[in-house]
């Protein structure tokens, strides 16, 4: 989340979907690694956050506003309206 602050900081648009584990962000939080300050920061700057449903079921997991569920189509067009795609 930090690369994709600094990205959002310089001017380009950033759209991030979460897979897997990634849909638990928030349990993964502390103080060394305050993902939920950065997801905050992310989400004010503008950045767009989709989660994957089928995962976020998995995991036992609910969207929420910030984070909505998403699907394949989703996950597709965010790959196919950008130029530039990192996967972590």
């Amino acid at each position: 989340m930090r690369l994709a602050n600094l990205a959002l900081s310089k001017g380009d648009s950033v759209s991030v979907f979460l897979v897997g584990d990634g849909v638990e962000y928030l349990a993964h939080s502390s103080d060394q690694f305050d993902i939920k300050k950065q997801m905050e920061m992310y989400l004010e700057s503008g950045g767009t956050l989709i989660a994957c449903g089928t995962c976020l079921a998995i995991r036992k997991q609910e969207s929420g506003k910030e984070c909505p569920a998403g699907n394949m189509e989703d996950f597709y067009r965010i790959v196919a309206e950008n130029d530039k795609v990192l996967t972590f």
